[in-house]
């Protein structure tokens, strides 16, 4: 594998881990006036991952079978936490495809960010045993064929959400509003906040 793939598989599984870590955050109430802004951060940091996955050629592993990285890891505990969180917010429309088939759906925000992270966490094992090359093919794969659609999804309801609270009320409802646990506050500079801090100041650098 050439320098760049490897340094790339890197920035992913930093990705990767930020983003398990936020959703861990959130789904514990560590930050829960930030909840929507920290979630917000970390799923569009990972969609740019995945669209840069989606943007390369494919990665093609070494081996042809996938070689086992251990058991799936535990996320009911994320799926029970968020569904707290994200109480009122959590169903939403949808079709079954926008270009093939745009019969109504629906889906569910819990359930997307959480399929997003186990998505995320299969690659991240094959990464931390050494196998790059696996875990970049798994996470690319992943995400045009599961993922990065959830994830998108997800992207847009946290957005319609965000625009509402931010756009649509009148300023003396906002303030009156009882919305503690989706209030858009700033991102606190200490934990997962530091680390994604940190990572939109060397963006900006």
């Amino acid at each position: 594998m050439s320098e760049d793939l490897s340094a790339f598989a890197d920035d992913c599984a930093q990705d990767a881990r930020i983003y398990l870590r936020t959703l861990t955050d959130v789904a514990e109430g560590a930050a829960p006036d930030a909840a929507l802004p920290l979630t917000l951060l970390a799923l569009s940091q990972v969609l740019l991952m995945g669209a840069r996955l989606g943007a390369i050629v494919d990665v093609l592993p070494a081996e042809r079978f996938e070689p086992d990285s251990g058991p799936d890891a535990e996320m009911e505990h994320l799926r029970a936490g968020l569904a707290i969180i994200f109480e009122g917010l959590d169903d939403y429309a949808d079709v079954t495809d926008p270009v093939t088939d745009p019969t109504p759906a629906s889906g569910t925000l819990v359930g997307d960010l959480v399929d997003v992270a186990e998505a995320l966490a299969h690659g991240l094992s094959h990464h931390e045993r050494g196998d790059i090359d696996e875990a970049l093919w798994w996470w690319q794969f992943s995400y045009l064929s599961g993922w990065g659609e959830r994830g998108a999804m997800a992207l847009r309801v946290i957005h319609s959400v965000v625009a509402h609270v931010r756009l649509d009320a009148d300023p003396d409802t906002v303030a009156e509003a009882a919305l503690p646990r989706i209030a858009v506050a700033p991102i606190p500079d200490q934990g997962i906040g530091a680390a994604i801090n940190d990572r939109l100041r060397r963006a900006a650098a």
